[in-house]
């Protein structure tokens, strides 16, 4: 007997287009989760930009991924994909992103029925089922990314119970970080019983997130004076704010920067003793193995990202300037310049002290706060 969703028949062939955010898409798990709970015989195929599909892989929660082709790629490959998408013949298209040209992809891909929210006539008119966004919402949809994809999946028959993040490590990525750690004389053996604590300086939103490099510097120089090993990574397009990092700490920390992908600073992160971030992508995806995290807030809100927050120390000023969700500071950058180190690092040791991975959690949190990492 054919199970049905609504007024619709059970889809045997699914694409999800994902966002084009690290973050978001790690925060989009939890609809995916349900999906594939929902229609376990379903073909699920995510879509998403080509540097983000390895935040997906080893997830299981989808069967394929597929590279979605960039913003002005040429005419001749937007014809390649929407041939592709047309020769797989997808029952359900779920458009997560609420742009316009995503909305159109589908429908150039001939996908039999597109979901997903509207907030413009155009978009209304590509899609084939508009998903009513609560009101509560408001305009600037003032919900968690964790909510507003469950919402989605809701709507196509797929409730989820749950905003948990769901990534994993495949062993790809491990040998991935075990060639990257390699020229700095490490191991996946070495990170296994002195784990590092990550430094995340940049973002790829815009300078107005950063906290300043010269305050990471000094942070990570007192983690490396109580003995802890500091790592700097970022994407290629963080380079300068490593630098700066780098250039400013007194101590020497191993930079790792874009020598890694995604993949393998999942499997860097997971084994983590700290993680030290903006308000951007490192975070989501140490928020998904429940690494302690100390996370600056500036010109957005944490409105927008409430779930996932247990192993996550918040830190925020209060401005009236704020959120602004500009991407660079037109006066002075007070949000993020007036949060100083010592805050930070007082925030670190209890997010430390709340960590339960590893056996020894109480005595490490102990011997950071008095001054000495084990």
């Amino acid at each position: 007997m054919t199970r049905r969703t609504g007024s619709h028949a059970e889809p045997e062939r699914i694409l999800v287009r994902c966002p084009n955010w690290l973050g978001d898409v790690v925060m989009t798990t939890p609809g995916l989760r349900a999906l594939r709970q929902s229609f376990p015989e379903a073909r699920i195929v995510a879509q998403l930009p080509e540097a983000l599909i390895p935040v997906l892989e080893g997830s299981g929660l989808c069967d394929e991924l597929w590279p979605v082709a960039p913003r002005g790629a040429s005419l001749s490959t937007l014809a390649r994909e929407s041939r592709r998408m047309a020769d797989m013949q997808f029952d359900l298209g779920i458009v997560v992103p609420e742009s316009i040209s995503s909305a159109l992809r589908m429908r150039l891909g001939r996908v039999r029925r597109v979901v997903g929210f509207a907030r413009d006539p155009i978009r209304r008119a590509l899609l084939g089922e508009v998903v009513p966004a609560p009101a509560s919402w408001g305009r600037r949809r003032l919900v968690s990314r964790e909510r507003f994809g469950l919402r989605l999946m809701e709507a196509v028959g797929a409730a989820g119970d749950s905003c948990r993040l769901s990534l994993s490590v495949t062993e790809a990525e491990d040998a991935r970080l075990e060639s990257a750690l390699r020229s700095h004389g490490l191991s996946l053996a070495a990170l296994e019983s002195d784990r590092l604590i990550v430094l995340a300086p940049g973002a790829g939103f815009g300078p107005a997130k950063c906290w300043p490099a010269e305050s990471y510097a000094a942070l990570g120089d007192r983690f490396a004076k109580k003995g802890g090993g500091v790592v700097l990574v970022g994407s290629a397009a963080d380079a300068s704010s490593l630098d700066a990092v780098h250039a400013a700490m007194k101590s020497t920390p191993i930079l790792l920067g874009a020598s890694l992908d995604l993949g393998a600073l999942k499997a860097l992160l997971c084994r983590a003793r700290l993680l030290v971030s903006n308000d951007a992508g490192a975070r989501h995806v140490a928020a998904a193995f429940d690494v302690p995290s100390v996370v600056f807030f500036g010109p957005t809100s944490v409105a927008k990202t409430p779930e996932n927050l247990d192993a996550i120390e918040i830190l925020e000023s209060d401005h009236d300037c704020r959120p602004c969700y500009r991407r660079e500071c037109p006066i002075d950058h007070r949000c993020l310049r007036s949060i100083g180190v010592e805050a930070a690092e007082a925030a670190a040791g209890r997010a430390l002290e709340r960590d339960h991975r590893f056996p020894d959690t109480p005595r490490a949190a102990a011997a950071f706060v008095t001054g000495a990492i084990a």
